[in-house]
């Protein structure tokens, strides 16, 4: 009973084994199939690159035997014109027959040379004996004709030419010319032999190229079968990412919307706060400092005469009581520009540039409309403040020695663009948030829905634009809960018709 306890529980280890195994392989049949078809390829590439350094190497051998059979061809052609210009010479005794002579014997004992050349590299013991004899009789048989022309002619001859043959007995002609055509007969069988084991390897790599290619095409066949599975899961899964994706996106415009109306709140929020605070300042810190200066100024003209030097006293009091009121009146218009609310953007523009200016020995450059442009509050505060944060950070960073202010407005957009020759803004500046109060820029454009640039100018400097939709003055109105004027919307209308200047 335990036995076949033992056995069931053996034989169930190996039904899981064996179904772990072939999930696995089913999972991973893809890279399997790759993998023997990639060591299948390159090993085929192997042997196709073997058999075709063989078959280039078996055809060069074919051609050079070839060459060689043409070259021992050409050897028996020039002895027997050797022997024709013996001959003719013996019989007509002309010299021109003794140079033609010469000149069959110097190429002769060129094709010898260039012959042993390739006898002693590739040819056998045998072959190359008889080459030797045959170059020892050809030499032979070229200093015996010089010597006959030599006896033959009536005069001394030039044989120079004939390459210094050496003096030597007749050679049997006959002998030469069957050793030559026993080399050629030689040579032409290694040439046919190359030419057959090339067409041999051709053919073996014609069917090792034509097995690689059948056995790969069945393993991309199985490859593409899974892959064709795989690629449905996938786009199964892509498909529910993608709505899942889509469903983050929704949440994170949603957010990004609250975030910039947040942002836009908090804005509006710090401008009341700050025209609250600037109000406040004028009204009771000027009081005070007002009176004060009053009453230290009455009590320095009843104490001139008395006490000259409390008199002093209260003159440099009064001093201090002016800085005070200056500090006051630069910090409310820093909070709250009065030029700003009482005559516009253009001439708060101008005022804030020519203060800049005057601070810093600038040289200053504005491009500004002639007359104020229709802009809602809040339009006007956002371009303000950049502009005055620009002209800040100009100050701090810049170095700069001249600056430009440029305003425009048409096609429902105003655009102001303010560029200085300092030495530019680095490019590591432009992705740090909190450098410039480049991020507190930024939220106030982003928050009217206009575009923010600032990048380093073409050769030097800053280059900042900002571009603002203009909303209609009815639209403002309405905002407010204030009644809408559409002859004045038609008058905005006409003076927005201008286009944009090209800043």
């Amino acid at each position: 009973m335990e036995t076949a306890v033992s056995g069931e529980a053996q034989a169930g280890a190996e039904a899981r084994l064996a179904a772990r195994l072939a999930d696995w392989m089913h999972q991973r049949s893809w890279a399997i199939a790759m993998t023997v078809a990639i060591v299948i390829t390159c090993g085929g590439l192997v042997i196709l690159e073997t058999a075709r350094q063989r078959i280039a190497s078996e055809y060069e051998a074919a051609l050079e035997a070839r060459s060689v059979s043409m070259q021992l061809s050409e050897l028996d052609r020039r002895l027997a014109q050797l022997q024709t210009h013996e001959s003719r010479f013996l019989l007509t005794k002309n010299d021109t027959d003794a140079r033609g002579y010469c000149s069959r014997a110097t190429d002769l004992q060129r094709n010898i040379r260039s012959l042993d050349t390739y006898f002693r590299r590739a040819a056998d013991s045998a072959e190359l004996a008889s080459f030797t004899q045959i170059a020892a009789l050809i030499d032979a048989r070229i200093g015996s004709g010089a010597q006959a022309l030599q006896r033959a002619s009536s005069h001394p001859l030039d044989l120079a030419a004939c390459g210094g043959a050496a003096q030597g007995s007749s050679a049997d002609a006959s002998l030469v010319t069957s050793t030559l055509a026993l080399l050629r007969d030689n040579e032409e069988r290694r040439a046919q032999r190359a030419l057959d084991a090339s067409r041999a390897d051709q053919r073996v790599s014609t069917l090792v190229a034509a097995g690689l290619s059948a056995l790969n095409i069945v393993l991309f066949i199985l490859l593409f079968r899974n892959l064709g599975t795989q690629i449905d899961s996938q786009a199964r899964a892509q498909k529910q990412l993608i709505t899942q994706q889509e469903e983050l996106d929704r949440l994170v415009n949603e957010r990004t919307r609250q975030l910039e109306a947040l942002g836009w709140h908090l804005q509006a929020v710090s401008e009341n706060e700050k025209t609250q605070l600037a109000r406040e300042l004028h009204d009771e810190l000027g009081a005070i400092l007002t009176a004060s200066k009053m009453d230290v100024a009455w009590a320095r003209r009843k104490m001139q005469d008395a006490d000259p030097v409390i008199a002093e006293k209260l003159a440099r009091a009064l001093a201090t009581l002016d800085q005070g009121i200056a500090l006051k009146r630069r910090i409310i218009e820093d909070m709250r520009p009065t030029v700003l609310a009482n005559f516009g953007l253009v001439t708060a523009l101008r005022t804030l540039g020519d203060e800049a200016a005057q601070r810093n020995g600038w040289a200053l450059d504005l491009q500004l409309p002639d007359d104020e442009l229709q802009l809602d509050e809040q339009t006007e505060i956002a371009l303000f403040r950049v502009a005055q944060e620009s002209l800040t950070n100009a100050a701090k960073y810049a170095r700069a020695t001249q600056i430009t202010i440029a305003l425009g407005a048409g096609h429902g957009e105003v655009a102001l663009h303010i560029a200085d020759n300092g030495i530019g803004i680095m490019p590591g500046d432009l992705t740090r948030t909190h450098t410039h109060g480049l991020m507190g820029m930024r939220q106030r454009v982003a928050a009217r829905g206009g575009r923010f640039d600032i990048r380093r100018g073409e050769l030097h400097g800053t280059d900042i634009r900002v571009v603002l939709p203009v909303p209609t003055v009815g639209a403002t109105k309405e905002a407010r809960g204030e009644p809408v004027d559409d002859a004045q919307d038609d008058s905005l209308a006409r003076n927005h018709s201008t286009p944009v200047e090209r800043l």
